[in-house]
């Protein structure tokens, strides 16, 4: 039963967020937003729903370890895997302003998180333990989120040419993609987290490991699907400004709105994991940069999985 609940969470999960996207890009494009507006915003949060239900629902449930694991586990799953086996499948390049602009930014979430949860200042509504990321801190996250939207409205509006050729349906269609899609979300997220725990119980697993593995790859699979058939269709931008967006979404927006509902713990492994998450951020600044066309190779793809791969048997063997 644990195991068709945690197969029916993926389901849903996947499924709903491909209603959202598709619901919420027609509406946003029915508005004249911009396709690539739109791939940052509509489409990163879509495919980081998954990654927002589970945190809400686990912080709610008070499963900490799993929500601050699931994104943390999707930022590293999501550069390392999606990335590398969308660069396997063909080569991607990269644009100058994701090079100057998302990439950093998705660095400096990372990094963000280190003086922030590693406080040893314990304010008034960040709980009891100061090792923790409290509610004051998830205040500050969501500011630097609302500064990367105010960013990217600047260059929001667009003639209709411009727009790109998503399909458009009627308004009363999108909205109901929007909700059904969200409903689903909800209860995919909620099935998956209890999944999660039941099966981390009967084989001795942490809630960390869970999160960071099972969880966080469930979760990512919207970005992997959407970013692998991006690279398929020979539209880079989508499957790079894809992972990057969503990245950025699950530091900012969705650890700092877990963090206000209640404070998550940083533990050692905690540090370590996040390491690996800024590490990753560096490691595909690099790759892009050491080309003088700025792409992602198929040997870079290779190289980034086989650390993702390498990633997974130390936490497992620790």
């Amino acid at each position: 039963m644990t195991l068709f609940m945690l197969i029916g969470g993926f389901i849903l999960l996947t499924l709903g967020a491909s209603w959202l996207v598709d619901g919420a890009a027609s509406i946003a494009k029915r508005y004249g937003i911009s396709s690539l507006v739109i791939g940052l915003t509509v489409v990163a949060f879509g495919t980081s729903a998954p990654e927002m239900v589970v945190n809400v629902v686990s912080a709610l449930q008070g499963t900490t370890d799993i929500a601050i694991g699931n994104v943390l586990g999707s930022n590293i799953f999501n550069i390392l895997a999606i990335l590398g086996l969308s660069a396997l499948i063909r080569p991607l390049p990269v644009q100058e302003s994701t090079i100057r602009t998302e990439i950093p930014l998705s660095l400096i979430a990372a990094l963000l998180l280190f003086p922030l949860g590693a406080s040893f200042l314990s304010l008034p509504l960040d709980g009891p333990d100061p090792a923790a990321l409290g509610r004051i801190d998830g205040i500050i996250l969501l500011l630097f989120f609302a500064y990367f939207l105010r960013h990217t409205f600047k260059t929001a509006r667009c003639g209709t040419d411009e727009c790109g050729d998503m399909q458009v349906y009627g308004l009363p269609r999108s909205i109901a993609m929007v909700v059904a899609g969200l409903a689903m979300l909800v209860f995919g997220g909620k099935f998956l987290v209890d999944a999660a725990v039941e099966i981390a119980r009967y084989f001795g697993m942490t809630e960390r490991v869970i999160g960071l593995t099972i969880v966080a790859a469930g979760t990512s699979l919207p970005e992997l699907a959407t970013s692998m058939v991006a690279a398929y269709k020979k539209n880079a931008d989508i499957a790079i400004g894809n992972i990057v967006g969503s990245n950025i979404f699950n530091i900012f927006l969705i650890l700092g709105v877990s963090s206000v509902i209640r404070p998550l713990p940083f533990s050692g492994g905690t540090t370590v994991d996040l390491s690996v998450t800024a590490l990753a951020s560096m490691l595909l600044f690099a790759l892009v940069y050491r080309h003088h066309d700025r792409r992602l190779g198929k040997r870079d793809g290779a190289a980034l999985f086989a650390c993702y791969c390498l990633y997974v048997f130390f936490l497992m063997a620790g």
